[in-house]
């Protein structure tokens, strides 16, 4: 077995000897805020936060660093010291005189175990992780098993306990020791430190760290644990380490309970009784690490779990919750796709646990989540869970602010946005683009126009005039939320924070009359253009939105309303004619004259307009960037290729085309070229040529973000300071790559979306060429590699672009329209495909019946079913009113079956 292999259709897999790949890890977390990753030889740590570290952060090049693992040491009579993880100096250098210790992996969703084999010893270990539900502790469960002779064994688990803030990690380690506080109860090792030592001051602490154990009895019984290790100092030895510990090697004796140390580096060692176990007999040990309020509070939680029937149950109820979450599944020609699509759609679970830096190669930022990862990551809940969504989207807009812009520092809580307390200024392009195309898709999925019309506050900060100016007259006990001149907190609609945001952008353009760069788009990596950059790319993405928030309006009208209030400022950025959108002068002049009008507060006062007239607005400057990008950004190279230019630089120059150190091409303009609908059809097919020829790599899986521009282009952004191949800078970036799958998906160049999704699945799930786990990670490397896996919006726009392009499912005002595009070879041997999803709080079974083996662009929808009853269908689409699903049963799986003929 070369690479891992599912075992069953929830992507459960397993891999022989996972520790001959380097930087390998997994999560385990829950929802109470514990969230940890554990590699193959039980490295890895956990945390509760920035400042609420168990086990030290670990960075990617920490994974292949063995010593501070979650170790579990078996000293067996007359024949030596074996570490059940692999983790010991003579392991790891390969000094048995039999072949190497065997391994097999076995994961699934917040769960992961390895078994161990050695023929050295005559032992078997297996080791099972995971984070129970509803505590904040995480569980090892080790099972020793004797092979071949009777063995006679001490156990003794070894886990390097942190207690402290990532930032201590080198910043005041020695000194923050000091504060540490041990003590040993009966059934464990306690660090209570005395104060936190981190960006925040110095405050008295309010976690204590812990460690217990136990070895299992029959039944619900358990023994103790006979002595402890609690000083790493005293455990490694004069000249020793973690990896080879003289106190096991020497003999030493544990400690027994009321032990106490104050300011040495703590180890959670438990030492377990010398017991026999005769050939293939088993005994099975538990190691609790976790957190607590108090000393009381950590010993309530751990005390269940140290009976192996209760660790039994949880480790049970762990694996039911999270696969209940995927209530997506999918069954094509492949297997093996449908349960890697498993674990695509758990990662925006992920990401929302761990925010964008609580994995080791997420090793940036203080945690949480950005103002695109709350929008984007929404995506994926509305089609896998959404309940609570809408409440989640209303809560978000009360980030933006009335100039356009948005908060960029996100509170713990739904909704909470904090002031940058070191007023760092700085505006994204593209934030203002990713609430309406949220937001539209909740729409669609419901029906639930009624959103729109919901009213929320508006951030307020110092910053005003969209980051360049300051608000000299706040104060920061004035609080967060903007306010009227009368000083009462002013509230608006949805619709008016998506119209700020929508026509503010409009207004902010650069000499060429594209969108400012400002600090970035959606690439962050583009962050050295402040001044002069533009972004053509995500110019066309405002321009569709704006388009399609008017064609919403017209629905709306449709519907029976007329008329919509909004704030009384926000008209001067309806000002409707052609002249002034061709002239940037004005536009800009138009923008500072708005956004000084709300510098501080706003008037309060609202006024009334017609659906028809701000419908109409919208879709003429909508039309207008698209057309303006059609004339002006369509390029030729010498060789005969074309596409759109996606950015201007620092110095006002267009960055795309021929150099005279070689083309230059990036794939972002494309995809919102293509996505928007300004690419016409002919030009779709010379962009997917140029794409071909210039961005395709076969060997590493897909489409590079860019070519090699041959240049520290510090007009740009810091991403062409990266090694070309890595990163921003000429990867395989799997969300851009999605994006253009979906974008070539919405434009009916089927075949060619598909190539883009299969080409990177099938790099992607080549473990000897990925080295990860099942999933989709930000990029692949030059090497092939995988790298930042399981957080990243990639997975999000992959499960959206599956379920609603590849097989069809999408809203349409709250009633489900299937329009498939599934390619013959995605169809079983009896010519079908299968997908169970959830709308409108409906459980579905969706099958497609393709008799014929027809192609894609040879079929049409047929004879259609619901429950077995025929449905009528229009015009080759097949649509389930509103009002039909509204009626079924909210505890059945109702079946549709649709014949392609």
């Amino acid at each position: 077995m070369k690479g891992y292999q599912y075992l069953d259709e929830n992507g459960t897999f397993c891999l022989e000897n996972p520790e001959l790949t380097g930087y390998l890890y997994f999560p385990i977390a829950n929802e109470k805020g514990v969230m940890a990753s554990v590699t193959p030889s039980l490295g890895g740590d956990n945390k509760m936060g920035q400042n609420t570290f168990l086990l030290a952060p670990v960075s990617s090049e920490d994974l292949h660093d063995k010593k501070g693992t979650r170790n579990f040491w078996v000293k067996i009579e007359d024949k030596g010291l074996w570490s059940a993880t692999g983790a010991s100096a003579w392991q790891e250098a390969g000094l048995f005189t039999k072949e190497k210790d065997k391994s097999l992996l076995k994961a699934g969703m917040m769960w992961h175990s390895v078994k161990r084999t050695s023929e050295e010893f005559g032992i078997e270990a297996e080791i099972t992780s995971f984070v129970p539900l509803d505590n904040t502790v995480e569980i090892m469960t080790v099972t020793l098993r004797a092979l071949s002779d009777d063995l006679t064994i001490t156990p003794t688990a070894a886990i390097p306990l942190y207690g402290r803030s990532a930032d201590n990690i080198r910043d005041h380690r020695h000194v923050t020791s000091l504060l540490h506080r041990m003590e040993t109860v009966k059934e464990g090792i306690l660090l209570n430190p005395t104060l936190t030592f981190d960006e925040r001051g110095h405050r008295k602490n309010e976690v204590v760290y812990g460690v217990a154990g136990a070895a299992v009895g029959e039944g619900a019984e358990y023994r103790l644990p006979a002595g402890f290790y609690p000083v790493i100092e005293d455990f490694i030895g004069e000249g020793g380490s973690l990896i080879n510990p003289r106190a096991l090697l020497e003999g030493a004796e544990p400690v027994k309970a009321g032990f106490h140390k104050d300011g040495y580096e703590t180890l959670g060692g438990i030492a377990y009784e010398t017991c026999t176990l005769k050939k293939g007999e088993e005994k099975t040990y538990i190691i609790v690490l976790g957190y607590g309020k108090n000393k009381e509070d950590f010993l309530a939680q751990t005390r269940p779990y140290l009976s192996k029937t209760y660790c039994d149950t949880a480790l049970e109820e762990v694996k039911k919750s999270w696969l209940e979450k995927l209530n997506i599944k999918y069954h094509t020609s492949s297997a093996d796709f449908d349960a890697w699509m498993q674990w695509v759609d758990f990662q925006p679970i992920l990401r929302r646990i761990y925010g964008c830096s609580f994995l080791p190669h997420h090793d940036y930022g203080k945690g949480g989540r950005g103002w695109r990862d709350l929008w984007q990551d929404c995506l994926a809940l509305l089609i896998m869970n959404p309940d609570g969504v809408r409440d989640m989207l209303w809560s978000n807009y009360a980030g933006v602010r009335a100039d356009g812009s948005n908060a960029t520092i996100i509170g713990t809580k739904q909704g909470e946005f904090i002031a940058d307390r070191n007023n760092i200024t700085r505006v994204w392009m593209d934030h203002g683009v990713w609430p309406f195309l949220t937001t539209r898709l909740y729409i669609m999925q419901t029906g639930d126009t009624g959103l729109l019309f919901q009213e929320n506050t508006y951030f307020k900060d110092p910053q005003a005039v969209r980051g360049e100016e300051k608000d000299l007259l706040w104060k920061a006990e004035d609080g967060n939320i903007l306010r009227t001149k009368d000083n009462e907190e002013y509230r608006g609609t949805v619709l008016e924070h998506v119209l700020i945001e929508l026509l503010t952008a409009f207004y902010d353009v650069g000499e060429h009359n594209h969108m400012r760069l400002r600090g970035a788009d959606w690439n962050d990596a583009l962050d050295m253009a402040k001044e002069r950059g533009e972004s053509v790319a995500f110019s066309a993405l405002f321009g569709q939105n704006l388009v399609q928030l008017g064609e919403m309006l017209l629905h709306l009208k449709e519907e029976g309303m007329d008329k919509v209030s909004l704030l009384e400022e926000l008209f001067l950025l309806l000002k409707d004619n052609d002249k002034l959108y061709e002239d940037v002068k004005s536009k800009t002049e138009l923008l500072h004259d708005y956004c000084d009008k709300v510098r501080h507060t706003v008037s309060g006062e609202k006024k009334e307009i017609s659906l028809t007239e701000l419908s109409d607005n919208l879709i003429k400057k909508g039309n207008w960037i698209k057309e303006h990008i059609r004339k002006t950004e369509w390029i030729s190279d010498r060789a005969g290729y074309s596409w759109y230019n996606s950015y201007y630089d620092n110095n006002g120059r267009r960055v795309e085309g021929d150099n005279k150190e070689g083309v230059r091409m990036m794939l972002t303009g494309q995809v919102f070229t293509i996505m928007s609908g300004i690419a016409l059809e002919e030009q779709v097919k010379k962009i997917t040529a140029a794409a071909d020829n210039y961005l395709y790599a076969k060997e590493l899986g897909g489409y590079r973000l860019n070519t090699d521009f041959h240049e520290l282009k510090t007009d740009l952004g810091r991403m062409f300071g990266f090694a070309y191949g890595s990163k921003e800078n000429g990867a395989v970036f799997a969300h851009m790559a999605v994006m253009y799958a979906n974008a070539l998906y919405q434009r009916n160049f089927i075949k060619e979306g598909y190539e883009v999704i299969n080409s990177l699945y099938s790099h992607l799930s080549d473990f000897e060429k990925s080295r990860i786990y099942p999933g989709i990670p930000e990029y692949i490397g030059d090497n092939g590699r995988g790298l930042y896996h399981y957080l990243t919006g990639s997975a999000s726009w992959l499960l959206l672009t599956v379920l609603t392009e590849m097989f069809g499912v999408k809203g349409e005002y709250g009633s489900l329209l299937l329009e498939p595009k599934l390619l013959k070879e995605q169809f079983d041997g009896e010519g079908k495909t299968r997908v169970s999803f959830v709308f409108g709080g409906k459980n579905f079974e969706l099958t497609y019946v393709n008799r014929e083996g027809k192609e894609v662009t040879g079929y049409r929808i047929g004879n259609t079913l619901l429950n077995d009853e025929p449905v009528i269908t229009d015009s080759g689409k097949f649509v389930i009113s509103k009002e039909i699903i509204d009626k079924l049963d909210d505890n059945l799986v109702h079946k549709i079956s649709v014949e392609l003929v």
